[in-house]
């Protein structure tokens, strides 16, 4: 297994000392689950960030909804200013600040309502008070494999072949074992992953997982593509752009421009979910500067953190173009038919 912080791995132990009392007094009935009237399907990976979870919880509530259910999305608002329960209102200013960049770009993506709060389930029991009259109604639950307070009736895993050669916190960025991935009943691999493996003569992501998941799971596969506005596409921040982010794996972000022809010279990261200053766009100009780039380009999730005096500034030297990362599922037919299959059973699980 790889550490990243390999200063960190004497503490491992003691991390994973702490889940394995947490896990031990949840099974002696000391760990408190609620349940919701809807039933609640939980997004959620083993890895503390970069999983992709924030595309496949939008790809979701499109084809739930296209499938005639009621959606919500119920998120923490990870690094938000907000305090309490709220409803996301994306088209305020400073909305990534307030609720949180993933939950402001889920609620423009899909235009269901999103909550964020601590506490997922007073939020998911507001969204159900607000639409009382609703039959078929599901609630998302945002990153919620470890948020097992709140009971779901599917649990989906997103799972990459990094997670699989990571360690535990805070020497790596897991934040269970792969041990955990027997409570999943769904595993979502990615298709490239995949591909990979069989082209290599190998099928470590697809088989790993697979021995992993319990009898009764699933596994769906995945695609991850980038959409680049129109009309100019690929060359819309000209031929020789700077791009940055504030993403969990800002390398597979600039891997993914490489591959798709964006003739991208520098790629400027920052800190996951890490708030944009002044200063930091000086910083972005500067590098564009030195390597006489054409422009910028950055993910949909940073541009939401964006005000409009840092565009004005950045397109001074540069158009700005803002790159979508979708994901559709290779069969998503199977992936509602078995969806509505455990919705309409209904039973919720710990």
């Amino acid at each position: 297994m790889s550490a990243r912080r390999a200063w960190a791995k004497p503490l491992v132990p003691l991390y994973a000392a702490a889940i394995r009392l947490k896990e031990g007094l949840r099974r002696a009935g000391l760990g408190r689950t609620r349940t919701l009237k809807w039933p609640v399907v939980s997004v959620g990976s083993l890895s503390a960030g970069g999983a992709g979870k924030t595309p496949v919880v939008i790809a979701l509530a499109k084809l739930l909804r296209d499938g005639g259910w009621t959606v919500d999305v119920l998120s923490r608002g990870y690094g938000r200013e907000g305090w309490g329960m709220e409803q996301v209102e994306p088209e305020l200013d400073y909305a990534a600040r307030r609720f949180g960049d993933e939950p402001v770009l889920i609620a423009e993506q899909t235009g269901a309502p999103v909550w964020v709060g601590a506490d997922r389930y007073v939020a998911g029991k507001r969204a159900e008070e607000q639409t009382e009259c609703i039959v078929r109604g599901v609630h998302l639950l945002d990153d919620g494999f470890q948020h097992r307070q709140l009971g779901r009736s599917v649990d989906i895993v997103l799972v990459t072949s990094e997670d699989l050669e990571d360690t535990l916190l805070p020497a790596g960025n897991l934040r269970e074992s792969l041990s955990a991935l027997q409570r999943a009943d769904v595993l979502v691999v990615r298709q490239n992953e995949v591909d990979a493996d069989i082209d290599a003569g190998v099928t470590a992501v697809n088989k790993r997982a697979w021995e992993m998941l319990r009898e009764s799971g699933q596994m769906w596969i995945v695609r991850r593509k980038l959409v680049f506005p129109a009309p100019l596409r690929v060359f819309g921040a000209g031929l020789r752009p700077v791009a940055f982010c504030a993403i969990a794996r800002p390398e597979d972000f600039a891997t993914m421009l490489q591959s798709s022809g964006c003739g991208v010279v520098e790629t400027v990261a920052f800190p996951d979910h890490h708030r944009y200053t002044a200063a930091d766009m000086k910083r972005v100009i500067e590098v564009a500067k030195s390597l006489n780039g054409s422009g910028f380009v950055t993910t949909e999730k940073d541009a939401v953190k964006l005000t409009e005096a840092m565009r004005r500034r950045l397109e001074e030297h540069g158009p700005v173009m803002v790159v979508a990362l979708a994901a559709e599922f290779a069969d998503p037919a199977a992936v509602l038919r078995a969806l509505e299959a455990k919705l309409l059973r209904r039973g919720a699980k710990a």
